[in-house]
């Protein structure tokens, strides 16, 4: 069986509180992130997700992942597959670090494992590109807001 991780981070100049309401506020996500098209469910640690993502030049995708861990203002998890467990699975997670200055260290990453892992080096990619441009749109979202 193979496995991947991908993770990138970004500086964001607003408090984590601020990154935290943004991050889990569903019903207004499409109108700021570029790969999380939607979401919707209960969050909750053990409920099950409805997520849709549109990486850079992949077909949208829906998934209905298990939420693994919400901890406010510090760390959001889950858990999906592709079809049926240990084909392509990946752990998606969001970590909000406080730093000096009332900034957070916003991490954003998957690890990804399954059969399938090794084929879909593609994906991952246009994934990774797809994270890095949530995070951005999520920096200036929360910078713009705290600033106002």
């Amino acid at each position: 069986m193979s496995a991947q991780n991908i993770q990138t981070n970004i500086m964001i100049n607003a408090p984590a509180a601020r990154v935290w309401s943004l991050l889990t506020d569903f019903t207004s996500m499409p109108a700021w992130n570029p790969f999380i098209r939607s979401i919707s469910g209960t969050l909750m640690q053990g409920a099950r997700l409805s997520v849709s993502l549109a990486a850079p030049g992949k077909t949208p995708m829906r998934f209905r992942p298990t939420v693994l861990s919400v901890r406010p203002e510090r760390e959001l998890r889950w858990r999906g597959h592709l079809f049926i467990p240990g084909l392509f699975d990946g752990e998606h997670y969001f970590l909000i670090n406080p730093s000096n200055g009332g900034k957070v260290d916003f991490v954003h990453g998957e690890n990804f494992s399954g059969l399938l892992v090794h084929f879909l080096g593609g994906t991952l990619s246009a994934a990774e590109v797809g994270f890095r441009a949530m995070n951005t749109a999520l920096k200036e979202k929360a910078e713009r807001e705290t600033s106002a």
